[in-house]
């Protein structure tokens, strides 16, 4: 069967972007075959790219959204590098940006005025909060409305709430608004109009934090914090492992619970005993139960328990770390991992979770250098090398 192009072959994105909300949503842009062109600051880029150095001595959140990019360097301040965006603009299909509240519109680039002016064109504005109310021109980082959203009251254990270990508003956001650009474009294809796309981080983040949302409104009772365990089932939890591992296991009803018992705890008379034999007993013997647990499998070592709760047909999971995950055999298996070119040299990237079978591999293309495209794409705009250098000379480009 002749291979598929890959779905967004030919589609041109202009982004305007900073740290991980826009960056990551162009990102799987670029993974499905649009080409991306960053926009950063002449001063350092993307404030993103001095987060760390830890990928190589590049950055890792940078490393992680800005493959395949085009990066062009401009100063937006002065008004021939916003000459130059807008020129790219026009021969682009999207238009990404997520600059700090009102500072687009000053500069004309927000995406009822683009579109006002390029009716093909899909316009993108990712902020913190949304374009009105009262938190409008608020700052909006991640940790700061992941606390906004709630997210932070429901993570965590009795005694302490905690903020998510990866950007999850950012990540909300970023997915929100690539799945609105696609929309966007199966719309265009269709009425021969894009037309503005808006994405707040909160209002992404609130859509996530459903459950408990819907929990608390309806039921009354905010969903408590319970750390890896589950609120209302038991088991449900990580147990430690003669070795120091962890492993955690969930058992969903009280079948599972009876092949625990007898295959896994060795005392099947636990499968019947009306303190434990129901999951609203268990819950409310949570502390006996997990003993019961925690003494079976202390007694093994990590994969010895997980292979004896895998064959008694109790969902279960090793406790892995950040290098652990690194190294897992299924992502290995299935050949997940590849290389990535960048200013340090290559550099491993996973695939991007989308597959399309028959179709073309995502291009997993270079971490660019900051401005690396610069002349590039000022000549295909159609500038003269006295007008680059004119450019470079001001300080309006590099």
């Amino acid at each position: 069967m002749e291979s598929q192009p890959l779905p967004l072959d030919g589609i041109t994105v202009v982004a305007v972007e900073q740290a991980v909300a826009a960056p990551f949503a162009t990102r799987q842009l670029a993974d499905l075959g649009a080409r991306v062109i960053k926009v950063e600051r002449i001063d350092g880029g993307d404030f993103a790219r001095g987060y760390d150095r830890a990928a190589g001595g590049l950055a890792s959140h940078f490393v992680w959204c800005n493959r395949g990019k085009e990066s062009i360097a401009l100063d937006l301040k002065d008004p021939r590098g916003v000459t130059v965006v807008r020129q790219l603009i026009a021969g682009a299909d999207v238009f990404v940006q997520n600059l700090a509240h009102g500072a687009a519109a000053r500069l004309g680039l927000d995406a009822a005025t683009l579109c006002a002016a390029h009716p093909r064109l899909v316009a993108v504005d990712i902020s913190g909060y949304g374009p009105s109310g009262p938190y409008a021109g608020k700052r909006a980082y991640d940790m700061l409305v992941q606390c906004e959203a709630g997210l932070v009251s429901v993570t965590g254990t009795p005694g302490q709430p905690v903020k998510a270990g990866i950007p999850a508003a950012d990540i909300a956001a970023a997915m929100y608004a690539f799945s609105g650009v696609l929309a966007a474009l199966v719309r265009r294809g269709v009425s021969g109009r894009g037309g503005p796309v808006e994405v707040s981080m909160l209002d992404a983040l609130a859509e996530w934090m459903g459950h408990p949302l819907h929990h608390a409104m309806h039921g009354g009772t905010p969903p408590a914090r319970t750390g890896l365990a589950h609120a209302v089932i038991a088991p449900y939890d990580a147990y430690r492992t003669a070795d120091g591992g962890r492993v955690l296991l969930s058992v969903q009803n009280d079948r599972e619970w009876r092949r625990l018992a007898e295959q896994v705890i060795g005392r099947p008379e636990l499968g019947t005993d009306p303190d434990f034999a129901t999951n609203a007993a268990r819950v409310e013997n949570r502390e006996r139960t997990d003993a019961l647990v925690g003494e079976a499998l202390g007694g093994l070592g990590a994969d010895e328990a997980v292979v004896l709760l895998e064959r008694a047909g109790v969902a279960c999971a090793r406790l892995r770390d950040v290098q652990q995950l690194a190294e897992h055999p299924q992502l290995a298996a299935r050949e997940r991992w590849r290389e990535v070119g960048s200013p340090v040299g290559p550099l491993r990237a996973l695939l991007p979770p989308i597959t399309l079978p028959g179709g073309g591999e995502a291009p997993m293309g270079d971490v660019p250098a900051l401005g690396e495209h610069t002349e590039a794409l000022l000549r295909a705009v159609g500038m003269a090398d006295a007008e680059i250098a004119a450019l470079r000379r001001d300080g309006v480009a590099a």
